[in-house]
Order: structure tokens, then C-alpha cells, then sequence
């Protein structure tokens, strides 16, 4: 038997209403893997309170996670090519 060597979870992402008042309730939902577990990190930045309100914390995380993942895989793509050593710092001073 192989271990996994990643976390998977699934996003559903659905919109509940739009700024000018529609409801349309389109849904996009997907999976991803992570060889962290994102529901800890999600927990340990609700509890250093680094951001006042709950749900920054748990869309930074969650938006961070999902970036870093695609700009990981994709580092060689010249979008990311001035991006990534500031992106290594920042990700050195927030694991401070």
C-alpha cells in the first residue's frame, strides 16, 4: 500500500449574492492537495490573531495555500519570474 504524501480537500466556492442584487447561485468547486494540513494553519493564525477578523485569517490562509501551490508548480512561467524571491521572504517572515 503507498501512502499519500499530501492532504486533500475540496473548495466549493458559490455565489450567494452579487452587488447588484442577482442571486444566481453559480457554484465552482474543486479539489486540491497540500502537503500541509491547511485546517491547522487555518487554526493557528485564527488563535495569533494576526488579522482582527476571523475571516481574513481563514481567506488568507486558504488564498495563500491555493497562490503558492500554482506559483510552485508553475515557477518557471515568466509571470512568476520576478515574483518568487519576494515571495521566499515573505513566506520567511511569516513563518517567523
Amino acid at each position: 500500500m503507498t501512502e499519500n504524501k499530501n492532504n486533500k480537500y475540496k473548495i466549493l466556492f458559490r455565489e450567494i449574492e452579487l452587488k447588484d442584487g442577482n442571486q444566481s447561485g453559480k457554484l465552482i468547486e474543486f479539489d486540491f492537495e497540500n502537503h500541509d494540513n491547511v485546517l491547522d494553519i487555518i487554526e493557528i493564525i485564527r488563535e495569533s490573531g494576526r488579522f482582527a477578523n476571523e475571516n481574513d485569517n481563514t481567506q488568507f490562509v486558504i488564498g495563500l495555500k491555493l497562490f503558492s501551490d500554482v506559483m510552485m508548480r508553475n515557477k518557471n512561467n515568466p509571470l512568476f519570474e520576478d515574483f518568487v524571491p519576494s515571495f521566499i521572504q515573505f513566506m520567511k517572515k511569516l513563518k517567523k
